[in-house]
């Protein structure tokens, strides 16, 4: 197994100035003189702000720790015989037919996606902020669930809160509208909510005022084992989250940080959400409150927590009832959370993928209610997408894609400023759009003058969700499946035996071993 670099990486500016000792990752010879290239010199100079990826709220990032067993050491399995779901006409079974379409949920209240995935939580990072507008409306184009993550209301500089209970959010009620303006009944509008969420009355809010159907509970993500963190660049906006009950870091209102931050010492406080403490009777209670507030789905999003708590949450989901729980792996891509926790903390995506079949497995056999379940954490491309929900088949129903969502988003926005510099607005700007971006042409045909209003970020991450159909469509004809909920384990083959102890996939060259001896004779 490759380890990540314990004292240099690309995530926080760092680097050795030579070759670094394995264990420490500090460089084999220690220079005095040396300004500090490393994690260590860094730390020297700037202390605490050297555990974030840099530039902090410009980027996401995704740990660099090779886990050594990860969805590459699966293969999909392929057939030329037959096909399921469609008659089996080779004029008729073409990859195009396969029905990418999803239901998630309980029977009778059933969330409708056009594709088994959806968005991780934009929350209160300016990077979220400022990629909602594309992400949502490409969201609801597409036909998924999307994800407002946590802390929005509270981060809100404009929100109006009396008595410790949020009455207006500008800023929420944005996000919300922009989402409900292009959705046609296909996915959903969740709103999460933290410790400090659910002090502040946001679930009530949400649901009430702004007519948001679904609120996912947040225990955490694969990405940290704290609460969410931000930074602040004013003294006023440090004093306003610490009176609004936030934890921030070092305290605006002592004289001496604040001479310190006037002088230059340090440009930014930090603003931290609290641990939540977990207790089933309290959840239950939590659950039933916010179905009689209104709000119609209630979905738990969990992270890269010990095995034990990984038990808690299936159970919990099940005694609830819950619509939706979603378990995000180690490895996973955040803007906000310490570097070297990113790497080296929580059960890795596969690990906790095959915990979590184990777990609804035993639900299922002592029939329990087993909830509809979704994977996360570091997801990103098409065959993951397969090999995700084949290692989870039948209960594991979609993956949440993060990080490549927000890339996508962004990717498309910058390219169009790009043009925009280049060609300027008008016929040349158009032009060059269509030229750089395909679908646009069908965009255009779809929403007819209303296409002017799809930004260049939606219009990115639509492109990537197209291909991501397009390329589930093919492996799932390649493997003669075409309906998602005909994916099964045994179209998985482990690579490796230890990929084969810890799911139960079949090592390849035991697949199909039965049968081989049957057609052989």
């Amino acid at each position: 197994m490759t380890l990540s670099k314990p004292n240099a990486s690309a995530a926080t500016k760092t680097k050795n100035r030579v070759s670094p000792s394995p264990a420490s990752g500090m460089c084999v010879t220690c220079l005095d003189g040396c300004l500090g290239l490393c994690e260590v010199g860094q730390s020297a100079l700037r202390g605490r702000e050297v555990i974030y990826p840099q530039p902090f709220a410009k980027v996401t990032a995704g740990s660099e720790k090779d886990y050594p067993i990860d969805y590459s050491h699966f293969n999909i399995q392929g057939s030329c015989v037959g096909a399921q779901g469609i008659e089996a006409d080779s004029d008729k079974a073409v990859f195009q037919a396969v029905d990418t379409s999803v239901a998630i949920g309980p029977k009778g209240k059933e969330i409708k996606m056009r594709v088994p995935y959806f968005t991780g939580a934009l929350g209160s990072t300016e990077i979220a902020r400022v990629n909602w507008e594309g992400t949502a409306i490409a969201a609801a184009i597409c036909g998924i669930v999307l994800v407002c993550g946590e802390n929005v209301c509270a981060m809100d500089p404009k929100a109006e809160i009396k008595n410790g209970r949020v009455v207006d959010s500008p800023e929420l009620a944005r996000r919300v509208k922009i989402f409900q303006d292009w959705y046609d009944g296909y996915g959903l509008m969740l709103v999460q909510a933290n410790v400090e969420d659910g002090r502040l009355g946001v679930p009530e809010y949400a649901v009430t005022k702004l007519g948001v159907q679904g609120i996912e509970i947040k225990w955490g993500q694969g990405a940290k084992d704290i609460g969410g963190e931000v930074k602040l660049t004013s003294l006023e906006r440090a004093i306003q989250l610490k009176r609004r009950g936030y934890i921030v870091f070092p305290d605006p209102d002592d004289p001496v940080v604040q001479e310190s931050f006037k002088i230059g010492e340090f440009k930014e406080f930090e603003r931290h959400s609290r641990l939540g403490m977990v207790d089933e009777e309290a959840f239950l209670k939590d659950v039933e409150r916010l179905r009689r507030v209104g709000a119609k789905y209630v979905t738990l999003k969990t992270g890269a927590y010990r095995p034990a708590d990984l038990a808690r949450a299936v159970k919990f989901a099940s005694e609830a009832k819950i619509d939706l729980l979603t378990v995000d792996g180690a490895g996973g891509g955040t803007g906000m959370s310490p570097w070297r926790m990113m790497n080296e903390w929580g059960v890795p995506t596969v690990y906790i993928e095959c915990l979590l079949n184990q777990c609804l497995e035993k639900l299922a056999k002592k029939g329990a209610f087993v909830p509809s379940c979704a994977i996360a954490g570091g997801i990103a491309l098409e065959d993951h997408v397969f090999k995700a929900l084949a290692l989870g088949a039948p209960r594991i129903k979609a993956v949440c894609l993060g990080r490549s969502t927000l890339a996508a988003a962004m990717v498309g926005k910058a390219n169009a400023e790009k043009i925009r510099k280049e060609h300027g607005d008008g016929d040349g700007y158009d032009t060059a759009l269509t030229q750089a971006f395909v679908n646009v042409a069908q965009l255009k045909s779809k929403y007819g003058k209303d296409f002017s209003r799809i930004t260049p970020a939606a219009i990115g991450m639509y492109n990537y969700y197209d291909r991501l159909t397009t390329g589930l469509q093919q492996l799932m004809a390649g493997a003669r499946k075409f309906r998602l909920d005909l994916i099964e384990r045994s179209d998985l083959m482990a690579l490796t035996r230890e990929a084969a102890e810890i799911s139960g996939i079949p090592y390849v060259m035991d697949a199909d071993k039965e049968e081989v001896e049957k057609i052989l004779g």
